[in-house]
């Protein structure tokens, strides 16, 4: 098979994997695209990315230290586990965008805004309690 073709199944395969739900998604990791530098990231698309499955929440072109793991308003970590701990001291890098949920001090919360850098004992306006 020549490259060329090969690129072409595996931008099907891309396309195919895009409709799994979370649990289907996270068995079959290497079928989604990978993360890197310099590409144009798709708002609501998958990417891999050191062995874990990531969701864009922004569209945008990537930067080699705007890596999943480390710019939540960026991507958030496809899980099964719906509620992430929120930490104390969020930074512009790390900010919530509206509608992620988030534990803290054992109780859920969702955000109600994006780019949201504050706890919710800092700023409760930016979170309602579930």
């Amino acid at each position: 098979m020549k490259r060329s073709e090969a690129l072409k199944y595996r931008q099907k395969i891309e396309q195919a994997a895009m409709t799994q739900g979370d649990e289907q998604a996270l068995e079959s990791i290497d079928l989604f695209p990978k993360w890197m530098p310099f590409i144009l990231i798709v708002k609501d698309r998958r990417y891999q990315f050191g062995g874990k499955l990531y969701q864009a929440l922004q569209s945008h072109t990537s930067q080699e230290d705007w890596t999943p793991d480390k710019v939540p308003a960026l991507f958030v970590k496809v899980s099964l586990e719906e509620w992430s701990e929120i930490p104390e001291v969020i930074t512009a890098e790390s900010a919530w965008m509206k509608g992620q949920k988030g534990t803290w001090k054992g109780k859920h919360y969702i955000s109600l805004i994006d780019y949201n850098v504050w706890n919710p004992d800092q700023y409760p306006a930016g979170w309602e309690e579930i």
